[in-house]
């Protein structure tokens, strides 16, 4: 039997040890919803949102970022016409791996480096002269992470189910099954990719 005394003891211990523990577990949840806040481009009065799942190991996602995204770019986001964000839909083991990573970085460095991960995808994903893992370090330490945090950041468990928590999501709520898929307010597109004519007519459909 415990002691009045001992039991107050080991209440304060344990108090102790939580008090010390809460600093800690506050920090790694304001990392995690640092890194899984959305990821967009464009003016937040842009009167269209255009919402894309996409797999960073898609060849149709990587070729639509590469021929249409840029003028999308040009001529919708940077005119204030439409907000695009990004919304991970990893198609493998290898994907989601690579949005762990981009969503390691600095937000600033996430729309350049997605857009270089896609634009190289047949290197790093898909070539016979080296490990995805390997080529992924070494395109993240051109994006300045280093080498502890690449480590951290592909080995975070929270960061990984959060990811593919908002897949399901994604599945559940707009039957998303393949990408790349587009939202256009509340409008799907689930038919792949798009021409930027294609894209500009939803946009305008939409009320932008």
């Amino acid at each position: 039997m415990i002691s009045p005394k001992r039991r107050l003891v080991l209440a304060a211990g344990l108090q102790a040890v939580t008090l010390s523990v809460l600093p800690r577990l506050s920090r790694a949840a304001d990392t995690l919803d640092a890194m899984m806040a959305p990821r967009t481009l464009g003016k937040s009065t842009a009167k269209v949102v255009v919402e894309e799942w996409y797999s960073l190991t898609c060849t149709h996602c990587a070729r639509f970022a590469t021929t249409v995204f840029p003028e999308i770019k040009e001529k919708l986001i940077d005119t204030g016409r439409i907000r695009y964000v990004f919304c991970d839909f990893p198609l493998d083991r290898v994907a989601l791996m690579a949005a762990q990573i981009a969503r390691g970085l600095p937000v600033d460095r996430y729309e350049p480096f997605v857009m270089s991960l896609l634009s190289t995808q047949d290197r790093w994903a898909f070539g016979q002269n080296g490990n995805p893992e390997d080529l992924l370090r070494q395109m993240a330490a051109l994006a300045g992470m280093s080498a502890d945090q690449f480590d951290r950041v592909v080995n975070d468990t929270a960061l990984r189910d959060a990811i593919l928590a908002e897949q399901e999501r994604a599945e559940t709520a707009y039957k998303i099954d393949s990408t790349p898929t587009f939202r256009f307010n509340d409008t799907i597109y689930r038919n792949g990719e798009l021409t930027f004519e294609a894209f500009e007519k939803k946009v305008v459909e939409a009320g932008g």
